[in-house]
């Protein structure tokens, strides 16, 4: 049962990750992944290279080689331990394996390795991942729209998340955070992103971090009122982030979204779309018309016979 239910779940993602492979800048990836095997296996090629083995086979991995190879494999499985969706799987194995692939070009004869690095360079500059293109209900603010949107109403309470569109991490991070906010949003529960990569300043006034040693990004910050409650990941006082996994659980969990829920919603039957009146409490309780008492009721008839 232990085999059954990966492979179950591999083949009900089967139709998606096939949708994924066949963007152009997954399968350029996958050739620039297998490019060192190829090489080594292609024949009319593979026999013109040098090797280490002792049989004198160049189209054979030697040793060192398939030690490089059986590393890469376990970093890969330590790294996809705390992946939490396929496009993060998907990265890892190609970033670790472009790496394993310029240690073995280099490895092999200079000039490949050259070659190689090269053509990892000029893919980093011209080709970009994929970017979430989903349903979503998400508000993207800018650095002139973001203030006067968590401050124009205390009743609703935004969930922003702060992204770069450089980071891997956020574009993985893209498809959760949308299905979060096609099952959570409401009049009162509202989600929002904003590019820190682009507005800078928007960084640096609710301190999230944009350099790539700090793992600030994403950033999720609840706000009610205009004030931060509370963010994911915490901050300690060195000003790097503390380890947390962006998973849909994990932010259910921490930012006790069920319970927001349910009382944005009872706050959205109130008054609908439009929140007019501030209020003390974030949540106020649902107004309730109170019939009047039997004796009040009594002395206003009293009083209409006296009148007549």
């Amino acid at each position: 049962m232990a085999l059954l239910t990966p492979l179950f779940a591999f083949l009900y993602h089967l139709p998606q990750v096939y949708k994924w492979l066949l963007k152009p800048y997954y399968i350029a990836s996958l050739f620039m992944s297998v490019a060192f095997l190829l090489v080594r296996k292609t024949p009319g090629i593979c026999e013109h290279l040098s090797t280490q083995r002792e049989d004198g086979n160049s189209c054979d991995f030697d040793w060192r080689e398939v030690e490089i190879l059986m590393f890469l494999s376990a970093i890969v499985m330590m790294k996809n331990r705390r992946a939490i969706t396929i496009e993060q799987h998907l990265g890892n194995i190609i970033l670790f394996s472009k790496v394993a692939n310029v240690i073995l070009f280099f490895r092999l004869d200079i000039r490949l390795g050259l070659l190689y690095l090269t053509l990892c360079i000029v893919f980093l500059m011209i080709c970009k991942p994929p970017i979430y293109m989903g349903p979503e209900y998400i508000k993207y603010f800018s650095d002139k729209t973001i203030d006067d949107e968590l401050e124009k109403d205390n009743r609703v309470t935004w969930i922003v998340e702060f992204f770069a569109n450089w980071s891997p991490e956020c574009q993985s991070f893209a498809s959760v955070y949308a299905d979060l906010s096609l099952k959570y949003n409401c009049a009162g529960l509202k989600f929002g992103k904003v590019d820190i990569g682009r507005y800078s300043e928007v960084a640096k006034k609710y301190r999230v971090s944009t350099s790539p040693l700090s793992k600030q990004l994403p950033s999720l910050v609840l706000f009610q009122g205009g004030k931060e409650i509370m963010r994911r990941p915490q901050v300690d006082k060195k000003g790097r982030a503390v380890s947390w996994t962006f998973t849909e659980e994990n932010i259910i969990r921490e930012f006790n979204l069920n319970e927001l829920y349910q009382k944005s919603k009872k706050l959205g039957k109130v008054k609908g779309e439009k929140f007019e009146r501030p209020s003390e409490s974030v949540f106020p309780p649902v107004p309730e018309e109170e019939e009047p008492e039997a004796e009040t009721i009594t002395a206003m008839d009293t009083e209409s016979k006296k009148d007549k």
